[in-house]
Parts: structure tokens; C-alpha cells; sequence
């Protein structure tokens, strides 16, 4: 089932995000000796990262990996991964080996795509699983890089495909198979501006991250983001 729990701000849905990946990291490595985290992109993460970084977490039995990215060189502000580094790699030291951008800057994206899904395999095994997946939702619905209209949104037989440009940028993502596959799910979603969204997705209307399963899915929001989520 899913779990909601909201919170007057985005300081307190960042620092509960955080304590809840951390226990998932942590279940993860009591039971399989190493945890796969899988982590999204956006604004909303940044604080969130940087509380996550400092928690007693095995960071050298961790994996890294990422919902999605976008398609941009290496330490450029547009990409989820500079992100990443700048906040979760400044509070945790996180070995070399354990860290796994998506290939963004390869000349053939298809087969980059391809090789990322290898090397998820190779950590987790068939089908790939994460023990928890982060997402946030934009307020048009869609979530990881999984767009409205979007072909992307059809595939199932690929656990990372390419979706075509959107706000000026292609995109490397986990499809739904992936995602749907996680141990956990948890959603943070902190903006006002995103409630209606996060309304048609746990409603299970027609947006992209209504595709996304509802068992072991925990939501964190703001009062502001959920407060549509007991409306018709």
C-alpha cells in the first residue's frame, strides 16, 4: 500500500526523505551485504542529499546509481549527476567503484543505455532491483524522464531507454519495469505548484508517474503538495 505522510515544509519533507532512503540503505545491506540506491534529479533533492550524506549509513556497501539523466557533458549545472556530486558526494565518502553515472556524454547513446542496464543487472541480478528508488514528480505528471507523450512511456522490454528532448535536453531513464521493481518506492514532492499532480498519480488517472505501482510506495510532501490528495 502506499504511505503518505506530509509536513509543513520542505526542510522537514527533505530531512524525513533522507531518514527513510537511509533505512532502506541500511535493511538493504543487513540483508544482501549491499544496498542499491537510485536517485533522481531535479532541485528538490539538493538538502535532502546533503542530510543523507552525513547519516550512519555503510557508504562503502552502497551502490549509487540513477533514475535518470540528462544529456549533457560532464559537470554541467543541467545534469542530475552534478547534483549528486555536489550535495550527497560532499557529506558521504562514497568508494569510486560504487558510483555509477548514467553515460550521458557516450557518441552512441543507444548502446550507452543498453550498457547501463548491464551494469545494473550485474550489481542486483534479473530482474534489476534497487532497494529503493527516489522520485519527484514535475507538474505536469511526469517522473524519472518518463514524459507525457513520450514513446518512452511504451517500453517494457528495457530497463533504461532514451526519451526524445524535453525542456531542451534528451534523457537516459529507468523505465517503468525498473522502477516498479524496487523495494521501495519513495516519493518527495515539496512545491505547491505540483499538487494536482501528485493527485492524478496516486489516483491513477492518465500522467506519466500514475504508472508507477502503489504497493511499498512512500509519499513525503509539504501540506501544500498533498493538499488536493482527498479531492475527486
Amino acid at each position: 500500500m502506499t504511505k503518505i505522510e506530509t509536513f509543513e515544509d520542505a526542510d522537514a519533507v527533505a530531512e524525513r526523505t533522507a531518514e527513510v532512503i537511509a533505512d532502506a540503505v541500511r535493511a538493504g545491506e543487513r540483508r544482501y551485504g549491499r544496498a542499491i540506491l537510485a536517485l533522481s534529479g531535479g532541485s528538490s533533492p539538493a538538502p535532502m542529499l546533503r542530510r543523507l550524506g552525513t547519516m550512519d549509513v555503510k557508504w562503502n556497501a552502497t551502490h549509487i546509481v540513477q533514475v535518470d539523466e540528462r544529456v549533457a557533458p560532464d559537470g554541467h549545472p543541467d545534469r542530475n549527476w552534478t547534483m549528486i556530486t555536489n550535495n550527497l558526494l560532499a557529506t558521504a565518502e562514497i568508494p569510486r567503484a560504487l558510483l555509477h553515472p548514467m553515460p550521458v556524454t557516450d557518441e552512441d547513446l543507444e548502446t550507452a543505455a543498453d550498457r547501463y542496464a548491464r551494469l545494473l543487472v550485474t550489481v542486483s541480478g534479473v530482474p534489476p532491483i534497487a532497494d529503493v528508488v527516489h522520485l519527484g514528480i514535475g507538474a505536469d505528471g511526469h517522473t524519472a524522464s518518463l514524459v507525457p507523450g513520450d514513446p518512452v512511456l511504451g517500453v517494457r522490454d528495457r530497463w533504461v531507454a532514451l526519451a526524445g528532448p524535453y525542456q531542451g535536453r534528451r534523457r537516459m531513464t529507468f523505465t517503468y519495469p525498473t522502477i516498479n521493481a524496487a523495494r521501495l518506492v519513495v516519493w518527495q514532492v515539496s512545491e505547491a505548484g505540483k499538487a494536482a499532480a501528485l493527485r492524478e498519480a496516486l489516483q491513477g488517472r492518465s500522467v506519466p508517474a500514475s504508472k508507477v505501482r502503489r504497493r511499498g510506495v512512500h509519499v513525503i510532501a509539504t501540506h501544500a503538495a498533498a493538499a488536493q490528495l482527498d479531492s475527486g
